[in-house]
């Protein structure tokens, strides 16, 4: 037997996802009044809506500036989406500023795949081939684990592809999907440049990824 699905229930399934009423409503009827199974149905019906927006040019946005509180990193970043009205809301402010909080923290080299410097990747896997038959890895095996090593390299240096610091569950790929299908719109992280203080010259090692990880665990508290 179906469960009823009351305004009070709609209200709070919009309060916890920002989707819109009827949406909602369609997706307590599809889950049985289940809250938490129609968050997760109303996530994957927006990224599948999403991937359908990355093709609509996106012109507008912002270029967004990030100073850590130490003012030993900075960073500029620059996000694109479709209107000006949308690079004015609070969701696509927010989604910038956690995408520069990201840049400092985990000082990707570039914003996806086809950008990395290919001559860097392909150093990388000739180190790691060279170090897999070292280790005496059976060599018809060693381009398969090399190339997951490579993945795994790209997951650190790939900034659509690394974890999120605020939340390591998703990527920041998967966290711009969720603002597209939130606001509608192609949002797409174009560029950014990053600064840390003496950069270059011998210093003290710092683990700022931890540093901020405290901090937002701090503001959570």
């Amino acid at each position: 037997m179906s469960v009823t699905v009351t305004p009070a229930m709609i209200k709070e399934l919009r309060e916890r996802t920002a989707a819109g009423l009827m949406d909602c409503k369609k997706a307590l009827v599809e889950t049985d009044g289940d809250q938490d199974k129609a968050v997760e149905y109303l996530r994957k019906k927006g990224l599948a809506a999403a991937a359908k927006k990355a093709g609509r040019v996106a012109t507008e946005g912002v270029i967004t500036a990030y100073i850590h509180s130490n003012n030993r990193v900075g960073v500029l970043l620059e996000v694109n989406c479709e209107t000006d009205f949308v690079a004015q809301t609070p969701d696509f402010k927010q989604f910038t500023a956690d995408v520069a909080m990201q840049i400092a923290a985990m000082n990707p080299a570039a914003v996806r795949r086809e950008e990395m410097d290919t001559a860097k990747v392909e150093s990388e896997r000739v180190l790691l081939r060279e170090k897999a038959l070292a280790e005496g890895k059976p060599e018809k095996m060693v381009d398969k684990i090399v190339d997951g090593q490579i993945a795994k390299f790209y997951a650190e240096n790939v900034l659509l592809e690394q974890k999120f610091v605020k939340d390591d569950k998703k990527t920041i790929e998967q966290l711009q999907m969720e603002i597209v299908a939130k606001l509608g719109e192609n949002i797409k992280i174009r560029r950014f440049v990053r600064y840390e203080l003496g950069e270059g010259l011998e210093k003290k090692s710092e683990d700022f990824a931890a540093e901020v990880a405290a901090q937002v665990a701090a503001a959570k508290a």
